[in-house]
């Protein structure tokens, strides 16, 4: 029997004794207290919200006035914190039981995080009823001190099991592991968890470690149980992959509120108008000893908020289960006070974001950047390219997890631009042997199984990969375009001098050969968002097109 179940059972058998013992001394105080056979608890989450404060078109950017006039804007966190409000107090309102969460990456994706690091996302978080947040990657893109000051200033535990921050100077003693709340006399744990790629997308620095999620959580669980602890409730920033991989190698968690992934839990069929569908709303798993684990997710950028009713039986354990992720759709009124505090923030950057710099006469989709060729890796790549061509650059590898939102067609404002390349990147250069060439696409295609941000979007050459294949021996053919434009064999004897941003070229995104095996780099280039408006002002109306850069066998 495993010891999560052991604990439940000698609890169980506990206070059946007491409530034995009550019954024979005729303790009518006793039996009032003794737990009803089965309770309720209603979890209202959303995460990878990454700063879009203000509301969002369906391709994550921001909303034009055409667009909210035509009622395609979605989102922001005044239509957020309304719809969650609005479901918290609905649930006091029947002394229910309820819990507001956020599984992380608040950080990081529009001009409000470029300006004020966290204070924004600080300011309209506090205006809410939140239990706890996770911190995620992004959270650490700027260093530490940003984060500590978020959780110093934070009206809500600010949660990670699995970072140890001792050593860092900011951090140290601020970071929880975990939180026990009571809702209608249960006690309720929840564990935050952040992914282990950290180091390699984010910038955390030195003195943060990172330690594998079921090694940290474990002897949490175990002690809250000996606490008396009624369920609990994993705050994810790890993905769905490894959340799977968790309730399937961990006993004690009742459910799981996840993020990292951007993955889309619903119910709802499968709609031109929401992102890719990635699965059922729970998503059921099975802990090592059988138990039900229920696994939700929000996609992200504020556009749906997830609902999750569960009831419990007496040991705390899950036995029936419904809810799914809402749509933040323009119906969903916005919370006043919050649409107030936000247009404050955006005061100094309204005029910046606004800035007509060009237009597009097609949709540039990035929503399939991490798996395939899109359109916008190519736009971006060619960008990058095209600035840096004169200093004898022949290729461009582009991480699609650095493009973070669409353009529509139409108009493109310099706001757009910053919500699709939101890290203030730099270009950088490098010179590299066809054979670390390789071994860098090779890093590119390793883990789209998880939906990893690596994935390659390259110009000036293309490649053909096999997904059936292992990691590290997927890229099948490489060409390197030549002056005339035809492709031809890469020579991995041969030096090409490529350009990236600077994050993939010191190493982040698991690209180390570049930091490790570069020739002459150089990180200090313009900045990438400028290159990019600069090539689409120069290019309008900019017509991209799929070229068949990258294939699969």
């Amino acid at each position: 029997m495993s010891s999560h179940f052991a604990t439940r059972r000698l609890a169980a058998i506990a206070a059946a004794v007491v409530g034995g013992f009550s019954l024979l001394l005729g303790s009518t105080a006793a039996v009032q207290a003794q737990k009803p056979a089965q309770w309720e608890l209603t979890i209202v989450h959303a995460n990878d919200v990454h700063s879009r404060l203000q509301e969002i078109n369906r391709f994550d950017s921001g909303c034009t006035d055409k667009e909210r006039a035509d009622k395609q804007c979605w989102g922001g966190m005044a239509r957020l914190g309304y719809k969650a409000q609005e479901i918290v107090g609905e649930v006091k309102a029947r002394k229910g039981n309820v819990l507001l969460l956020d599984a992380g990456d608040q950080f990081q994706g529009s001009l409000f995080y470029s300006t004020f690091k966290g204070k924004a996302e600080l300011s309209v978080m506090n205006m809410l009823p939140y239990d706890a947040m996770a911190v995620g990657n992004h959270e650490f893109d700027d260093g530490t001190k940003p984060l500590a000051d978020f959780i110093r200033g934070a009206k809500f535990p600010v949660l990670s099991a699995n970072v140890a921050t001792k050593a860092d100077k900011n951090l140290r003693g601020n970071v929880r592991n975990s939180v026990v709340v009571t809702r209608g006399g249960r006690k309720i744990g929840i564990i935050g968890l952040t992914t282990l790629d950290t180091p390699e997308i984010a910038a955390p620095g030195k003195d943060v470690r990172f330690i594998e999620p079921e090694v940290a959580a474990k002897p949490i669980i175990e002690r809250m149980r000996r606490q008396g602890v009624d369920v609990v409730i994993a705050l994810s920033h790890l993905g769905l992959a490894r959340d799977q991989k968790l309730a399937a190698s961990l006993d004690g968690i009742d459910v799981i509120v996840g993020g990292h992934s951007h993955t889309l839990l619903t119910n709802a069929p499968a709609n031109p108008n929401l992102p890719p569908i990635g699965g059922p709303y729970p998503m059921v798993a099975k802990s090592p000893s059988g138990q039900s684990v229920l696994i939700v997710q929000a996609y992200a950028y504020s556009r749906f908020l997830g609902r999750l009713d569960v009831t419990f039986d007496a040991k705390g354990m899950p036995v029936s289960w419904k809810g799914d992720t809402i749509p933040l759709t323009q119906e969903v009124p916005e919370d006043p006070r919050i649409v107030a505090e936000i247009a404050k923030l955006a005061g100094p950057l309204d005029a910046v974001r606004k800035r007509v710099i060009g237009s597009s006469a097609v949709e540039v989709v990035q929503s399939n950047c991490r798996k395939e060729e899109c359109l916008m890796g190519n736009l971006v790549s060619d960008a990058i390219l095209d600035k840096t061509r004169h200093l004898g650059v022949v290729a461009v590898i582009q991480n699609g997890g650095g493009l973070r939102a669409a353009i529509g067609q139409g108009d493109v404002t310099m706001g757009q631009v910053l919500t699709v390349l939101p890290f203030q990147n730099s270009i950088a250069t490098v010179g590299l042997k066809g054979s670390d060439l390789v071994a860098a696409l090779e890093n590119g295609v390793s883990q789209v199984e998880s939906n990893s941000g690596r994935f390659p979007q390259v110009a000036g050459m293309r490649y053909v990969w096999d997904p059936a294949a292992p990691a590290g021996k997927r890229i099948v053919a490489v060409e390197m375009r030549k002056p005339d434009g035809s492709y031809g064999p890469l020579d991995p004897n041969a030096t090409y001098k490529i350009a990236a941003n600077d994050f993939t070229r010191r190493g982040g995104d698991g690209y180390t050969v570049m930091r490790d095996k570069g020739i002459d780099p150089y990180d200090f280039g313009p900045g990438l968002e400028d290159t990019v408006a600069a090539y689409i002002q120069s290019k309008s109306p900019i017509r991209v097109s799929l070229e068949g850069r990258i294939k699969t066998k």
